[in-house]
């Protein structure tokens, strides 16, 4: 599960438990665990003279995980100096900020034989929420899925090919304004009290009625005077639920009219009835694949993203619910369909921000959402982003670094957004 980013996610770390010794404890590690960006960072002090060197072990959910037993991992094998020296290990799949994994760490040493001591004292990682606010969908739905491990999907390189292998990722989002607007998809959380408001629709008969929890003030995709697509996101963050507007302009008397409208519960895995549109035009929620600033500065971008491409197919598939085309190129991707950053994508030289929002691409991917540029991201303003920082993105990252996933296998029930794990 994720927290919303107006919700605050604590990353606790300490010394979880302390093993009685099985040799002299006066020759035993005392391991600390202290935060590093979005890495662990495990030090402990040499005070075993046998020791020739040290291995570090981590036990995702197993507090009592013993080295070299099923599910643990060796993550590290330093050398040590003299005596007293320090040693550190920093461990960057340490699962900081997901409330899905916890990492349970223990050190030994080993001798010149090959021998080991007895295992440090154990520290850990674990995520809570400290306000017991919303997550966006459960924990198995599909937005909060790794796809890393699937198939490619077998139209993978044509699909990538008829968005463009030569254009760069554009980054949606930013600081600042363009054209007088925010850079980027904006939201606002209310209350359970906000009062509501009648809403006016074009395409009445597959939007939600309402009414809708809409503050006079609530910001609009690209400002007041926009022309675009004029999303308008209110997340209910008392009852966990999701409402969103397309095309969306406030009216003299306080009601609102918009293109379309839909409602999401939060903690439920329903989707949009079958053929029907939603504040996107493959039927999705757009809050669930924004990237936030929150979210990628702690390096917990924990779900799946959200972005364009200028032509697609008239078809959609599982979990979106909706086309926007005429085409019937099957070559064009359909709306739904779900891309990754290829795994062997070097992204050590980028920023730690940056390297959050590949990263999530390569585990969760991007769902394609909508009609637009090529591979267009979305993402939330927030004046904290770098636009020179975020622009890397577009010089570094291209088309052909995609590939398009089958995530069919994931499906358990097609009317619903609830995921087997893989």
């Amino acid at each position: 599960m994720r927290a919303h980013p107006t919700l605050r996610i604590a990353l606790v770390v300490g010394i979880l438990l302390s093993l009685a010794a099985l040799a002299n404890a006066s020759v035993l590690p005392v391991v600390q665990i202290t935060r590093s960006g979005i890495a662990a960072r495990l030090t402990w002090t040499h005070v075993d003279p046998t020791a020739a060197r040290y291995e570090l072990w981590r036990s995702d959910d197993q507090p009592y995980a013993l080295p070299g037993t099923a599910g643990v991992a060796l993550v590290g094998r330093p050398t040590p100096g003299a005596l007293d020296s320090t040693l550190t290990v920093t461990d960057a799949d340490a699962g900081l900020g997901d409330p899905k994994r916890n990492s349970f760490y223990v050190v030994r040493g080993v001798t010149a034989s090959g021998a080991p001591s007895a295992p440090s004292n154990r520290v850990g990682e674990f995520d809570f929420r400290l306000d017991g606010g919303c997550t966006i969908f459960p924990s198995d739905n599909i937005w909060n899925t790794r796809v890393d491990t699937l198939p490619l999907d077998p139209k993978s390189a044509a699909y990538v090919t008829s968005i463009s292998t030569t254009a760069g990722m554009h980054a949606d989002f930013g600081s600042g304004t363009w054209d007088g607007g925010p850079i980027g998809i904006p939201y606002v959380t209310v209350p359970g009290t906000q009062p509501l408001v009648s809403v006016t629709f074009d395409y009445a008969d597959e939007s939600d009625p309402g009414p809708y929890p809409i503050p006079a003030d609530a910001p609009i995709e690209g400002g007041a005077g926009s022309t675009g697509d004029r999303h308008v996101l209110m997340l209910d963050s008392d009852d966990c639920v999701l409402y969103e507007l397309y095309y969306a302009a406030p009216q003299p008397d306080g009601s609102w009219d918009a293109g379309s409208g839909a409602i999401f519960d939060l903690r439920s895995h329903t989707l949009r009835p079958d053929g029907w549109t939603s504040a996107d035009a493959a039927g999705l929620p757009i809050l669930p694949g924004l990237v936030r600033y929150a979210e990628a500065v702690n390096g917990t971008l924990n779900h799946a993203l959200r972005f364009t491409a200028p032509r697609t197919r008239n078809a959609y598939i599982w979990p979106a619910r909706h086309y926007a085309s005429t085409r019937t190129d099957i070559n064009l991707p359909p709306m739904g369909q779900r891309f990754r950053l290829r795994a062997n994508f070097d992204i050590s030289g980028f920023t730690p921000v940056n390297q959050a929002i590949l990263r999530a691409l390569k585990r969760y991917g991007m769902f394609l959402a909508d009609n637009g540029s090529s591979w267009y991201l979305s993402g939330v303003p927030d004046e904290h982003w770098n636009n020179d920082d975020l622009h890397l993105l577009q010089t570094r990252v291209r088309g052909s670094d995609f590939e398009a996933v089958d995530e069919s296998t994931l499906m358990i029930q097609p009317n619903s957004g609830q995921a087997r794990q893989p």
